[in-house]
This record gives structure tokens, C-alpha cells and sequence, in this order.
């Protein structure tokens, strides 16, 4: 879809910029389709400049004057033997799962970085890929988009859709909404997502009015500056679904907190949740009025369905990479795009069902992301423009921010929200 003024943000050989715009535009649909549904005749829109920055919302973050920390010393493009693989370290327990495949000391500075190449510089890229893989991290052989397309999970992906809806049964129609209202007031979302593309969705959900209750384990946190991008709006608990004390974890979520819900956003790579009653399926049976909302890197069937993936690992093994490199050499997209269109088009679809009065199950990968960028026609060939950046003031218990509201406009006005304290909420519903 093109932007409605015609300019282009980034330079890139791909149309990240329409696949960004086309995100957004659904969830605006979306929002004035709840809105209608529930009485209110208000006006969604967006603009081009809230779009771009809200892609970088990362990047434009400030937190008490400072910026946030970019990738870790162990990320990125490292050339191996014969061609190039892309690591992904800026968790802890992924940077320690790659040093220890590499037969590496655990520390992660830039002096390791050169420890690092040299050692995959003696390596074949399939066998770093394999190593990492076992061992528990992130890595993956940079491929063209003819080698993706042979590759056994792109050749079993490929006809697979972006996004998924399986319709459920009826749901309670949410109750009109008064004057004034925002459009999801007197939703309950359960947010179950880490990193980027979940956490953007939930955090329009919350900034639209839903109350957003994030969980995370104690035993892998969440990065702070990742928390504080998209952290608008929900409370964050931290719960141990593992324990076993007087009230089990996994009790209260299953008898205080999911017969309540509305939303259930899943973010964790397929099967990993499921010991916890917590497979979409499972779910749907349990809960018939709930809408499930799963998101995962490669999609949820093919030989790669169970690994966990990142955005930039996704446009790495898919041929976006190769697409967006200079002459040898990979390159990457100007930003986090799969991640932040997925974001806004599962919000999109949430929001559909909960207009519709419907249950359901709603599915969306990386993956397919990659695919239909893939698919779009490159765009014009024109610099990219210097673009505003919108941003707002907020006061937080992590310090004074500042930071760039979500993209959507309700009758004009921004939606940004304050954010709580990460891990500071009880597990209960307001």
C-alpha cells in the first residue's frame, strides 16, 4: 500500500516502508470497526511520521537522557569459511549458549567479539548454525531466498499465510462504550510475549484502554530498555509458573486469571508453554470465549515450527539479508519491520474478533512477515526524507523518559500511556 504523501523514510532495497504503512493501516481499520461496535462514532487514523518512529521505538528511546542499549557485542553478521551467519546474544543465557558451542570464555565484550570471528571464520556456517542450535543459542546460515526456498523449512512454509484465524463460538458482545471511553475499556489481556512483535501488540491493546497484564518469568527476565519500549499502559507481574508453594503459580493463573480474561497474547516459540495448560488449542477448549492470539518466529508447523527465532535471525536465514546487502556482504532492513508489522496486524485481528462478538484463534510468524515483504514489489527508487520524530514525555519508576507514542490517533489525539514498574503488579485483575 503506498503512503498516502508518497515519501520514502528509509532506504532500503526492500519496501519495509510498505509493509509498515499496510500494518498500521489494518490496525486503524480495526480500531474504528471496535469503535463502531461499540457505539462510538470515533475517528482512528495515523501519519506517516508516528509510523516510522514507531518502528524505531527503540532506537528514538530515551531514559533519563540516555539512549538505549543497541546489540550486544556478540550479535550480529560474522563471516564463517563460506558465507556469513547471524548471531543474536543480547540475552544473558543465549550469549552464554553461544560461547559455550564455540568452546568460548562466557564474557561477552568486544575483545571477545574478535575471539568470536576467528573462531567461525574457521567454520563452515551450517555447522555454526548446528552447534549454536544445540547448545541452545541463536544462529543461523545467512541464505539467499533461492537457497530459503530449498531449504526444508521454507520449502514446507512457503505456501503458508502471514496470519491465521480460526473463528470459535460466540463471546459476550462488549458493552457499549460511553463517551469519552477509549475503544477497549473494560478488556482484560493477558500478555504472554517477550521481545518486540508481542509486547508492540499488547501495548496498543493497553494504550486503547485494555487492562494488560504482562507476565514474565523470574528465571529469564525481560531486558529493561526492551521492557521500557513497549511497555505503555500494562502492569507487568513477574510469576513462576514453575513453583509449587502454597498457591501454585500455574493454579492462579489457570483459576484467577484466565477465566477472567478476554485475551490471551502467546509469544513463546510453540510447545514451550504447553506443559502449563497453556497450548492454544488447550486454551480454546478451556476457555471457549477467549480469543487466542499466538505468535511465533518460523510458523507453528515445518521442521523449524519449535525454534526459537528473532527478527533479525528471520530476515537472515530467509533471503531478506542477502536482498538488503552490499555487494558480498549482508545487510540488514533499517528496522525491526517484521517484528513491529506483526505487532500491529495480530492486534488488527484481535480487535476484529472482539468487534464480531466472536472467539478464536489467531496465528501470525515472523516468518510470514518475511514472505510478503519478499513478495512486494521494490520500491521506487527516491532518497528517503528527514522525518519528524513524535514523542512524549513520561515519568516511569525507571526513570524519566521519553519516548514515541504508538501509532494510532483516536479522535486526533495520541494514546501514549504511563508505564509502570517492571514486575511490580500483583497477578490480579483491576
Amino acid at each position: 500500500m503506498p503512503v498516502a504523501d508518497g515519501r520514502r523514510w528509509w532506504r532500503c532495497a526492500l519496501d519495509a516502508q510498505g509493509l509498515a504503512w499496510s500494518a498500521v493501516d489494518e490496525a486503524v481499520k480495526a480500531v474504528a470497526r471496535l469503535g463502531a461496535a461499540r457505539g462510538r462514532q470515533l475517528v482512528a487514523d495515523t501519519t506517516p511520521e508516528l509510523v516510522a518512529a514507531s518502528f524505531a521505538a527503540m532506537e528514538h528511546l530515551q531514559i533519563d537522557g540516555r539512549g538505549t542499549r543497541g546489540w550486544a557485542p556478540l550479535s550480529g553478521f560474522v563471516a564463517a569459511r563460506d558465507g556469513w551467519v547471524r548471531l543474536h546474544a543480547n540475552y544473558p543465557h543465549h550469549a552464554a549458549a553461544l560461547t559455550a558451542a564455540l568452546g568460548l570464555p562466557t564474557a561477552s565484550g568486544e575483545a571477545d567479539r574478535a575471539a568470536l570471528e576467528e573462531v567461525i571464520g574457521r567454520l563452515a556456517a551450517a555447522d555454526v548454525e548446528t552447534r549454536v542450535r544445540a547448545a541452545g543459542g541463536i544462529a543461523v546460515a545467512v541464505r539467499t531466498r533461492a537457497e530459503w526456498a530449498e531449504q526444508a523449512h521454507g520449502a514446507a512454509s512457503a505456501g503458508d499465510p502471514w496470519v491465521r484465524v480460526d473463528l470459535g463460538a460466540p463471546r459476550p458482545a462488549l458493552a457499549p462504550a460511553p463517551a469519552g471511553d477509549l475503544p477497549l475499556a473494560g478488556v482484560r489481556v493477558l500478555d504472554l510475549t517477550r521481545v518486540i512483535a508481542g509486547p508492540t501488540c499488547s501495548q496498543l491493546l493497553a494504550c486503547l484502554g485494555a487492562d494488560v497484564l504482562r507476565i514474565d518469568s523470574p528465571h529469564r527476565p525481560e531486558l529493561l530498555d526492551q521492557y521500557l519500549s513497549n511497555g505503555m499502559g500494562k502492569r507487568s507481574t513477574v510469576l513462576d509458573l514453575q513453583s509449587s508453594g502454597a498457591v501454585p503459580s500455574e493454579r492462579l493463573l489457570h483459576e484467577g486469571l484466565l477465566p477472567a480474561a478476554d485475551v490471551v497474547l502467546l509469544g513463546y516459540r510453540p510447545g514451550s508453554l504447553d506443559r502449563f495448560g497453556l497450548d492454544p488449542e488447550e486454551l480454546r477448549r478451556r476457555y471457549p470465549r477467549l480469543v487466542v492470539a499466538s505468535l511465533s518466529a518460523w510458523g507453528e508447523s515445518g521442521p523449524w515450527a519449535r525454534r526459537p527465532g528473532f527478527d533479525s535471525i528471520v530476515q537472515a536465514a530467509s533471503g531478506i539479508a542477502t536482498s538488503c546487502g552490499d555487494g558480498d556482504e549482508p545487510g540488514a532492513l533499517p528496522v525491526q519491520a517484521l517484528d513491529h508489522a506483526s505487532g500491529y496486524v495480530l492486534a488488527a485481528r484481535v480487535l476484529d474478533l472482539l468487534a464480531q462478538a466472536r472467539a478464536g484463534l489467531v496465528r501470525i510468524s515472523l516468518l510470514g512477515a518475511a514472505r510478503t515483504l519478499l513478495a512486494m514489489p521494490p520500491p521506487p527508487p527516491a532518497a528517503p526524507v528527514p522525518m519528524t520524530v513524535p514523542q512524549v514525555a513520561l515519568s516511569s519508576p525507571h526513570g524519566s523518559l521519553v519516548a514515541v507514542p504508538p501509532p494510532i490517533r483516536v479522535d486526533a489525539t495520541t494514546i501514549e500511556r504511563p508505564i509502570s514498574g517492571y514486575g511490580a503488579a500483583e497477578p490480579t485483575w483491576l
